[in-house]
């Protein structure tokens, strides 16, 4: 019996995948949780073979998430489930040691065709996803160069995370909710092609969107 976890704040998206393996005998969700903190605290007790992480939490965001968890569990095997197509995440989230990365419009055929893979020892990306990584690591020379422009929201919170200011400590300063913090920053990742709050930094330094 295969276990799987789902980690996703967003009803919706799990009773969807819940329908989809409802019928299938040798899979079973066994854990659901919809928070950081609350993955850290069911994994910390029992441990699926798989579990689906979304990118973009109230109280984090699950690249640096799935790093820790990989540290923490080496043996679980994470596919991304979301839905965010910029290949920022996908590098970023594959790098901390996803075995797999899937869109939520994703098919049952697609979904159980991944969770076979990846225990399987191999890494799954949905085809749109393998596309535009052949179509970044073609243009990756002449996009390097490029400043983004930003919004005032997002410069306001990366400037704040160049402060070392928690999620929550940027929603109360911003007045903003830590939902929408970690959009922000999902979004700055995205836009400098970063693959952390860390590398964020460093490129926006570079790109002169910070002060040294």
């Amino acid at each position: 019996m295969i276990t799987i976890a789902i980690t996703d704040d967003h009803q919706m998206v799990v009773q969807g995948i819940e329908t989809m393996l409802r019928y299938e005998p040798d899979m079973v969700i066994s854990y659901k949780y919809n928070s950081v903190a609350t993955t850290v605290e069911g994994l910390s007790k029992q441990q699926p073979d798989i579990l689906l992480l979304d990118i973009n939490l109230p109280d984090g965001n699950g690249i640096d998430l799935c790093k820790k968890l990989i540290e923490s569990f080496p043996k679980l095997k994470i596919i991304a489930l979301s839905s965010f197509s910029e290949i920022a995440f996908v590098k970023g989230i594959l790098s901390n040691g996803a075995s797999g990365y899937l869109l939520k419009n994703t098919s049952k055929e697609e979904l159980i065709t991944a969770f076979k893979t990846v225990l399987d020892g191999g890494q799954y990306l949905q085809k749109d996803i393998q596309k535009k990584l052949l179509q970044s690591s073609l243009g990756q020379k002449k996009a390097s160069s490029f400043i983004p422009k930003l919004t005032r929201r997002e410069k306001e919170v990366l400037t704040a995370i160049s402060e070392e200011l928690t999620t929550n400590e940027i929603a109360d300063k911003l007045c903003i909710s830590s939902k929408t913090v970690e959009t922000h920053r999902m979004n700055l990742i995205s836009k400098l092609g970063a693959r952390n709050s860390v590398g964020l930094i460093k490129i926006a330094m570079e790109k002169g969107l910070l002060k040294n």
